[in-house]
């Protein structure tokens, strides 16, 4: 059926009826594009659903690789996630419904894109019964079932895939063969959401201070050999995977090549002879309306790098011969020669063995003459005689005119100027009245003769011929090769992934990276920074780091220049590295896998929007409160110093509040002390500090860098950086008294409580729990369990007794007798126990059972500090159950 049969649009129906760009100066940011095409034309269709609830349709169609990415999304009325797909891809015009020229979803993408280009359209592009047209007539035909189904419940993304490629076909005059075009329906799940501002804060992409420099995390990663690996790493980075299988079967593969080196040296050096494959297989089947000499020979061209390339293919299935991960035996086995024997034999039959793709103008012109087989056409192998004379002429021209004149002659070719002479400059004397068109430069003199601008044209003429004449042949030939190209795509996706791994297990080896684990539990032993440890590798610190349910809302505090915002931001760019199946630099590492990643960091005013700095930060933590969920990881650095002291700490308060409710984890580097001490009882807070050594008298100052629990020891830390300075001492002086009467002040304001003591024994007895359930749930032998809850047992007595102390809740010598009874019974216990097993707890994390053992061991706490939502309660006893085990 006729993709038409709908309704037969002429050109000027179908043409924009008007086009419409948003220019703001200095509104550029890092290119985000998953292709590393310089001058790609992506094309984005958008419509969108009526009502309040909005579904938004989206058709991305990429003229420099043939491949369309088709999306629905069930979005919000701020369409961010719209948004951030759009940002991904980066499409260089966005075609809008004629009718949705004030419609707020074009608001919203031209206030938050930088410079869109909008192209409006007639309402009957906008088709599914078209789209589905288009479906059965360009899918590989293995997919074509597939897509209807998908598409049948996706109209907006089938009425945009019509639109887009409607546009393609009458306003850009462009057409895909049949069964050519690699379409795929990417649902809205399977991949982390990063927002356009954190891929640019945390330089995923690009250096924020020079965008030509490799201190990004693509930079880093980017160890590929071929185009189509670095576009799959970038779209990998700014859309990393949450599917646990996927990254598993990465992880395997990685591992695979690094440990097998004779295989990791085979692959790389297998990918070393790739050409842009996409490039070239899209060149094949988008051809233009309109044929034109240029296209012909363009095709003899790309015919000629397609058979380079599919010559190369067979090197990576004898490299991966000894592969045993499963995906790279996938991999293997569709670079297998039964594959894409077919097309080698049909390029047999019609071009030359020794023809080789080549990148010199001269051979290049040369390849394209003598690519079809001789024989195959009388009247081409004539033609192609007349070139060869007319070549040798111009030789022999040059001979003679050098040994006439006495001047050293070299014949040069470029494809502008056709064949021209090279002398050096060193020869003596002015130039005869022979030679014309004088160029001269540094070191040399470029010039024609009339008779050489006469064979050039000679020599033009012959070579047009032979490709006019080669063409029939050309074009039968990428007839019967089109009809197999799903084959050759898949093939280039398969070796786009190898690269990418064997890119990983480059890094994996040469920067001593590990395998991460997928685990609920962030745990970090010896982490670094990926780009900061390349900048300094001798003088960079590794860092832990820990992050549960219990310990999900970490605050960072420390000196200037401590490290804080390294220590947060390699956490962030560790995680992505995870999840695209990447290892990480560190000793050892586990992640929970994130679904949504923000970063709020490095705000500054932003002058084009007149915005200060601190409207600025409030805009961005408007925009993560709106969107954040239980499985995302947040980072920010610093929040509320734009602003007053009472209102900033007020608002970084409130805000951490919601954060802490939303159950993600959370990375708060600040220098609000106040904030870690308001919050501290709160359940899931715990406090961070990066270690500084302070010299006596404040004379010296040295980081340490490391990571360390509590709050930083000395508040002041920035009047002894302010005493390094050249300051008055008079001020510093006046400086240290006001702080010093600050504290007191507030010292006698924080006066202990009882709420106080319940918050604290309440965390207390969750942060108990939770690692209960994860000992459970370790792979500990019964020794180092043992081992575990003994320390569990009396770290918690220890803490339970300087909490009633402090608060003043039993004397002194009741508090050290009740712990010192309860750690003595705790040892005979133990010491008759072979095996220790810890029940009673709930797998499930969001909802905990009041379960208890047949004999628990409790502690008289003295107050009530549980209520009906804790994990373990006593209430008629008024008491809390410590630990509930079996001991046999």
């Amino acid at each position: 059926m006729s993709v038409y049969s709908d309704s037969r649009l002429s050109l000027d129906s179908f043409a924009p009826t008007s086009r419409a760009g948003s220019r703001r100066p200095g509104a550029g940011r890092p290119t985000t594009t998953t292709t590393s095409v310089a001058s790609q034309d992506l094309i984005c269709a958008v419509s969108e659903s009526r009502g309040v609830s909005s579904t938004v349709g989206l058709a991305f169609v990429n003229l420099a690789t043939a491949e369309a990415v088709l999306c629905q999304i069930c979005d919000s009325q701020t369409y961010v996630n719209t948004i951030i797909k759009i940002g991904v891809f980066e499409p260089s015009e966005i075609l809008f419904m004629n009718t949705a020229k004030e419609s707020k979803l074009r608001y919203i993408i031209q206030e938050n894109l930088p410079d869109p280009i909008f192209t409006f359209l007639d309402r009957r592009c906008w088709s599914e019964k078209t789209g589905h047209e288009y479906v059965d007539r360009l899918a590989f035909p293995e997919d074509v079932n597939s897509l209807k189904v998908t598409l049948g419940g996706n109209y907006f993304a089938a009425c945009c895939f019509a639109a887009v490629l409607k546009y393609v076909e009458i306003e850009l005059q462009r057409s895909f063969t049949l069964h050519s075009l690699r379409i795929r329906f990417e649902p809205s799940q399977g991949s982390m959401t990063i927002d356009l501002a954190t891929i640019v804060s945390l330089e995923l992409i690009q250096n924020l201070q020079n965008a030509k420099s490799r201190e990004s995390l693509y930079g880093l990663l980017n160890e590929t050999l071929t185009p189509m690996g670095a576009r799959l790493l970038r779209a990998s980075i700014l859309q990393p995977s949450t599917e646990r299988v996927k990254l598993t079967a990465r992880y395997n593969a990685v591992e695979d090549l690094s440990t097998k080196e004779d295989m990791f040296v085979s692959v790389r050096q297998a990918l070393k002879g790739f050409i842009d494959a996409d490039k070239v297989l899209t060149a094949i089947i988008l051809v233009p309306t309109k044929r034109t000499i240029q296209y012909v020979e363009q095709s003899v061209n790309y015919v000629i790098m397609l058979k380079t390339y599919v010559s190369a293919i067979k090197n990576i299935f004898q490299a991966l011969a000894t592969a045993q991960s499963d995906l790279l035996l996938t991999i293997r086995e569709l670079c297998a020669p039964e594959g894409h024997r077919a097309i080698e034999e049909l390029m047999e039959t019609t071009l030359n063995d020794h023809v080789t793709y080549q990148t010199k103008p001269l051979d290049l012109r040369n390849q394209r003459i003598y690519c079809v087989k001789a024989g195959v056409n009388s009247l081409l192998d004539v033609a192609r005689q007349t070139y060869k004379e007319a070549n040798a002429d111009a030789t022999e021209l040059i001979k003679n005119l050098s040994d006439n004149c006495d001047i050293v002659l070299d014949l040069k070719y470029d494809t502008a100027r056709q064949y021209y002479i090279c002398i050096p400059a060193a020869e003596p004397g002015p130039l005869p009245d022979v030679f014309i068109n004088v160029y001269r430069k540094r070191n040399r003199i470029e010039c024609q003769t009339l008779d050489l601008v006469k064979l050039n044209q000679k020599i033009t003429d012959a070579h047009s011929e032979v490709i006019n004449m080669s063409e029939r042949t050309i074009q039968d030939l990428l007839r019967d090769i089109c009809d197999q190209v799903s084959g050759l795509f898949r093939v280039s996706e398969a070796i786009a992934m190898l690269d990418m791994l064997a890119s990983f297990a480059q890094l994996a080896t040469s920067h001593e990276y590990i395998r991460p684990e997928l685990t609920d539990t962030l745990a970090i032993k010896a982490g670094r920074h990926p780009i900061r440890e390349q900048i300094h590798p001798s003088k960079f610190i590794p860092n832990d780091a820990y992050a549960t349910p219990q310990t999900r809302f970490q605050i960072v505090t420390g000196c200037n220049m401590g490290g804080k915002s390294t220590y947060i931001r390699f956490l962030a760019l560790t995680t992505i590295m995870a999840q695209i199946g990447c290892f990480v630099p560190a000793q050892y590492a586990s992640f929970p896998i994130s679904h949504r990643l923000f970063a709020r960091v490095a705000t500054s005013d932003d002058l084009d929007a007149n915005v200060s700095t601190f409207a600025a930060e409030m805009r961005e933590m408007a925009f993560i409160l709106r969107n954040i969920q239980p499985r995302s990881m947040v980072i920010i650095d610093e929040l509320g110093r734009g602003t007053s002291t009472t209102d900033g700490l007020a608002i970084a308060v409130a805000i951490s509040e919601a954060l802490i409710s939303s159950n993600a984890l959370v990375w708060f580097a600040t220098h609000f002390h106040d904030l870690a001490q308001i919050l501290a009882d709160r359940s899931g807070v715990i406090n961070l500090h990066l270690a500084a050594d302070i010299a006596p008298g404040a004379t010296k100052m040295t980081m340490q860098y490391r990571i360390a629990e509590g709050p930083f020891p000395d508040r002041r830390y920035g009047l002894v950086l302010a005493k390094l300075t050249d300051l008055p001492p008079a001020v510093l002086e006046k400086a240290q008294s006001v702080s010093e009467a600050v504290d007191q002040l507030a010292l006698r304001r924080n006066s202990s409580s009882r709420a106080v003591a319940i918050a604290q024994k309440r965390k207390l007895l969750l942060s108990l729990w939770e690692q209960l359930f994860l000992a459970r749930n370790g792979t500990m032998n019964d020794g180092a369990l043992r081992s575990v809850l003994i320390k569990l047992q009396d770290d918690f007595v220890m803490h339970m007794a300087v909490i009633n102390q402090e608060m003043g809740l039993y004397p002194d010598n009741e508090s050290v007798a009740d712990a010192d009874a309860l750690a003595e019974h705790v040892s005979d216990v133990s010491a008759h126990t072979g095996q220790a097993q810890v029940s009673g707890f709930s797998e499930d994390r969001d909802e905990t059972e009041d379960t208890h053992a047949s004999e628990p061991i409790v502690i008289d706490s003295g107050s009530e500090i549980c209520s009906e939502s804790d994990p373990v309660t006593d209430n008629d006893n008024d008491s809390v159950v410590l630990v509930s085990t079996h001991f046999s």
